[in-house]
């Protein structure tokens, strides 16, 4: 059985991110659906549970029922296990990409204490931060996107997350360790998030690129997420 896929895009960003790999699967007769988790952060906080309804309002897009596969880039990562135990359907597999972990026990920090203080100094006046293509010299975000139109693109889909954002703590589901999971490293920075993965026990591959190499190269991508999808469910 070919298993619908579930594609999150982290929130620090946009849908864009993952448009490109979505098109192709759909090209191989894959179901999938892209959920748009821009607008999670509209009221106030906590706004992990709007992460969570938003994921599972998108599934009912999907044409095929039974079990799901979650895929969550970055920051989405942290938010699979939640998702997956608020899931109306059974969650066959999750795999991360280039993604940071939930913790091992316990609740989750969106954010170390050490980052969330160089956060606070980009944040404006009424608490919002910049989009976070901004948060980086212009030349690091086009080496990370090299294709001038799709960095547009990308740059202008982004939300400007208030920094209550990541003063949130993510609650320790409850099922989702039963849960087959991969990991797929694109970037040396998540060396140790992927070392982690390794060490549960989970099947990683390394697909060597930068932080947003699933918009750069969308088809290789999509292959390689397909071959640890069949490993994982």
């Amino acid at each position: 059985m070919t298993l619908p896929l579930v594609l999150l895009h982290s929130p620090l960003v946009g849908p864009a991110t993952w448009l490109s790999v979505a098109h192709y699967l759909l090209a191989r007769g894959r179901d999938v659906v892209v959920p748009d988790l821009r607008f999670v952060t509209t009221g106030e906080p906590p706004y992990w549970p709007r992460v969570a309804d938003t994921v599972i309002d998108a599934m009912y897009q999907l044409d095929t029922q039974g079990p799901v596969v979650l895929v969550g880039h970055s920051n989405a990562g942290l938010f699979l296990p939640l998702i997956a135990d608020a899931s109306p359907r059974p969650v066959a597999g999750a795999v991360f990409v280039d993604a940071s972990l939930p913790a091992d026990h316990g609740e989750t920090p969106v954010l170390s204490a050490g980052l969330f203080d160089r956060l606070a100094a980009l944040a404006d006046a009424t608490g919002r931060l910049p989009r976070w293509s901004d948060w980086w010299p212009e030349k690091d975000v086009a080496s990370l996107l090299p294709d001038p139109d799709v960095r547009a693109m990308v740059v202008a889909e982004q939300p400007r997350l208030p920094l209550t954002y990541f003063e949130q703590t993510l609650p320790e589901p409850v099922l989702w360790k039963s849960i087959p999971c991969g990991y797929l490293q694109f970037s040396r920075a998540y060396d140790d998030q992927a070392d982690r993965a390794g060490r549960a026990g989970w099947p990683v591959v390394l697909l060597p690129g930068g932080h947003l190499h699933q918009v750069v190269d969308p088809y290789r991508v999509a292959d390689v997420l397909l071959q640890l999808v069949a490993q994982v469910a």
